[in-house]
């Protein structure tokens, strides 16, 4: 049966007040034993410095962390707390504490620790590294809630800028903006992302083109967008039929408009792209498919057009709905975003 961490606690204090405290934690076999008994020792050496007790409570936390003994850990540490309330060590400990409920799974405990660091225990640097960083980079892992991991990113930003990558936590930060629909906000960070675009933001290889974007959209008027797939489509066909290269420039979408080939990444320099639809359409005229592509469904949509000049005849046309909840006014309108050259793929 699984004892959970709490049950193991309340196990070790009932342990602990059956027998001899010391007695207790110094279970273990040998050598160990022999080792902790020690380590106690010392602990019990009058005038033993701050720095020095702390190093034999790590010792002996150790040695309970390697046996897994994770009850006798937080007696044990718990003890060292409140005998001394004001030990500048005690971020410390609580940070073993709520390392030891993560390593039995108890992340919600853990939580609870970290963040009782960050609100009760002036920061303390270990091995030139801070245990409030510490804390902060473990409560944005393990909250579910987006409004508190931004308030944990927030402070990372504000407290350590040297030692974070700047550009993922601000991409994330508006990620999380975004799940609470706070748009001004996740705006805000998109825009202060920007500069840091040689970020590589793990889970995200489209961060850079995405906050461009958003942005874009967020900022220019979207009067390239139609209400319906056929008033665009029909429009389209008429300045197509019409030959009319003043009017498609107007009608593509004007922000993330791509002209590629099927095979290739839109990420790639030149698939986002601006030019002058005349230099294609001078050997005659275009024609169309009267209906959609049956691959068309209710997002998105293809419409296959030929006659262009160069090397590629055959020019499928993409639209696409516009996904951007940040703008109701458009968000679900319909767009030309972009053109596949060849035929289709199968």
């Amino acid at each position: 049966m699984r004892i959970t961490p709490v049950a193991a606690v309340l196990a070790c204090a009932l342990a602990v007040s059956c027998s001899s405290p010391r007695d207790y934690y110094l279970e273990a076999p040998e050598p160990e034993h022999s080792r902790l008994a020690d380590l106690f020792s010392l602990l019990d050496t009058e005038g033993l410095g701050v720095e020095e007790r702390y190093a034999v409570i790590q010792k002996i936390g150790a040695s309970m962390l390697e046996r897994e003994e994770y009850g006798r850990l937080a007696s044990f540490l718990s003890e060292e707390i409140g005998r001394d309330p004001d030990n500048p060590y005690n971020a410390m400990h609580m940070l073993t504490l709520a390392w030891a409920y993560s390593l039995q799974g108890a992340e919600d405990v853990a939580a609870l620790y970290y963040d009782r660091i960050l609100k009760n225990y002036p920061d303390l640097s270990v091995g030139g590294e801070s245990v409030h960083f510490a804390c902060l980079r473990r409560l944005i892992e393990l909250v579910p809630e987006p409004e508190r991991r931004i308030e944990f990113r927030r402070e990372l930003l504000a407290r350590f800028p040297d030692s974070i990558d700047m550009g993922t936590e601000l991409f994330l930060m508006g990620s999380e903006y975004e799940e609470l629909g706070d748009w001004d906000s996740a705006l805000d960070a998109y825009q202060r992302f920007l500069p840091y675009y040689e970020s590589e933001i793990p889970g995200h290889p489209n961060a850079v083109r995405y906050a461009r974007t958003f942005v874009d959209l967020a900022t220019i008027p979207k009067t390239w967008t139609f209400e319906t797939l056929d008033q665009l489509v029909a429009t389209i066909k008429q300045a197509l039929a019409a030959g009319n290269t003043r009017a498609l420039p107007r009608l593509r979408a004007g922000v993330g408009f791509f002209a590629m080939d099927w095979y290739q990444d839109i990420d790639a320099g030149n698939s986002l792209v601006l030019f002058d639809f005349g230099a294609f359409m001078a050997g005659g005229r275009i024609y169309y498919s009267d209906d959609l592509d049956p691959a068309s469904n209710a997002t998105e949509a293809f419409l296959k057009t030929w006659g262009w000049t160069e090397r590629i005849s055959t020019w499928y046309l993409y639209f696409r709905k516009v996904d951007f909840p940040a703008d109701p006014e458009v968000h679900g309108r319909w767009e030309w975003a972009g053109i596949y050259f060849g035929e289709k793929m199968q």
